[in-house]
């Protein structure tokens, strides 16, 4: 296999392959390196990249495989890490250029569990400031642009884990979704995104905030890679606040389950922002019509989404004011979003009224087992489409856009993001599945059908 295909070949197959001793981790991690460095400069999908670490680690991975046959499940396997999640003896920016020498002394929760798997981690990847938009184009860094047409952003925050993954210069990735993050870039980039169940994934050492809407999960180039990297960052660690069981059995295992038929709703439009575009309309369609083949019940209908809208707004930007940065260190629209947080008592009815509204919401799936939703409104912009309007202006073009994904944020609910084809710019066309209550193993069967029956692993970018 030449190296081309290696940066392409998914996670498992290459764990496969480091098993088999057809290829060692120091190959592979050399393979995305090589990548990276003549990649990276017009994607801007690493902000650091941790080449020397990866190469050590890479060495011992591969002395061990001449003593040990007992191996975790992604020995030796390149990932890339969120530049939110701190890992230990690396730079963790959160997307602000006057982070440039902090040094995390700590991995996250995620992150241990990352490196107990037996990844290998080459760097960390691009995010918007404090992972506030959904693009990922901070001040002080490159733009981070989608890897199938430069033009255009790769989504954010997670923009940079998608795009690594997309380009071949990553394996797999982590991310993180507080209102979309993981699923938008997914679908910019034409790669599978999870936002899993609140409490599945631990947000250990850290505790709780902002009413549990954001969650860590994987990013890859197939069903069966994200399904199975959810499985290894799932559990609790010691002093979470809330927590799920895992699935018996694995996610990875739900990608084999034949499903009987699911009632399924869908919808093209949210209210009270209306349709989505063409393109987004069209990954919503297609997915319908190859349910109906398989045998599921289809209804359109959606909850009501519109008293979730302002309640979460307050509740997602009083996450500037938890970073703690300084107003004047903050790009103008996080400045804008800081001056606008108000009191602890008016944040703590506005997530009390989130939450009496998601119940309304989850409600709606007693009756139904996954709703079809597109991932975002309107296709990719451009990178800088928005740098010269006004941080009011800008922020009434983010909520419309991301109006599909907060609701399984608010409600705690999984969701994922799948590819379903490309528009006439050569970008990828996506859907989004949201399930009942801490039932991930559903959408991840549900996904597998729909991959099985729209295969999208032979597309790479042209770079």
């Amino acid at each position: 296999m030449d190296h081309n295909d290696l940066a392409f070949t998914p996670a498992l197959e290459l764990a496969q392959l480091i098993r088999l001793r057809e290829v060692s981790p120091l190959e592979l991690v050399e393979v995305y390196l090589e990548r990276i460095e003549r990649l990276n400069p017009q994607l801007g999908s690493y902000f650091t990249v941790t080449a020397d670490l990866a190469v050590a680690d890479a060495k011992i991975k591969t002395e061990l495989l001449t003593t040990t046959s007992e191996l975790p499940p992604f020995f030796g396997v390149p990932i890339s890490i969120k530049d939110l999640n701190a890992v230990a003896n690396v730079t963790c920016t959160y997307g602000n250029s006057a982070l440039l020498n902090n040094i995390a002394n700590y991995d996250d929760g995620v992150v241990t569990k990352i490196k107990q798997a037996g990844f290998i981690i080459l760097g960390k990847t691009a995010t918007s400031e404090l992972g506030s938009f959904p693009y990922s184009e901070p001040t002080g860094f490159p733009a981070a642009r989608n890897p199938w047409n430069l033009a255009y952003t790769p989504g954010g925050s997670s923009g940079g884990a998608a795009a690594s993954v997309a380009a071949g210069l990553s394996a797999i990735a982590q991310g993180s979704d507080g209102g979309g993050s993981i699923r938008g870039p997914a679908a910019c980039c034409g790669v599978v995104g999870i936002k899993p169940a609140k409490g599945r994934v631990t947000k250990a050492p850290v505790g709780e905030n902002l009413g549990g809407i954001a969650v860590d999960g994987p990013i890859a180039r197939t069903v069966a890679d994200a399904a199975a990297m959810l499985d290894v960052i799932s559990g609790y660690v010691t002093g979470d606040p809330y927590w799920l069981s895992d699935p018996q059995p694995s996610f990875l295992n739900a990608t084999e389950v034949k499903l009987n038929p699911l009632k399924i709703a869908f919808s093209t439009k949210i209210m009270p922002f209306g349709e989505a575009d063409i393109n987004c309309q069209q990954g919503v369609l297609k997915t319908v019509q190859l349910l109906e083949q398989f045998g599921h019940q289809i209804t359109e209908q959606y909850p009501d989404f519109s008293q979730l809208i302002e309640p979460f707004k307050v509740v997602w930007q009083a996450g500037v004011a938890v970073a703690g940065i300084p107003s004047a260190a903050l790009q103008p629209l996080n400045r804008w979003l800081l001056a606008k947080n108000g009191s602890v008592g008016e944040y703590l009815q506005a997530l009390a009224q989130m939450q009496i509204v998601s119940r309304q919401i989850v409600a709606f799936f007693d009756t139904i087992d996954v709703l079809v939703l597109p991932v975002y409104l309107h296709s990719p912009i451009r990178v800088g489409e928005w740098a010269d309007l006004s941080p009011e202006e800008t922020f009434a073009k983010i909520v419309h856009w991301v109006a599909p994904c907060p609701v399984a944020n608010a409600t705690g609910l999984p969701a994922i993001a799948l590819p379903m084809g490309f528009d006439n710019n050569g970008l990828p066309i996506s859907v989004q599945l949201i399930g009942k209550p801490a039932a991930e193993s559903t959408l991840i069967s549900l996904a597998a059908q729909l991959e099985a029956a729209n295969p999208w692993i032979q597309h790479r970018p042209a770079l």
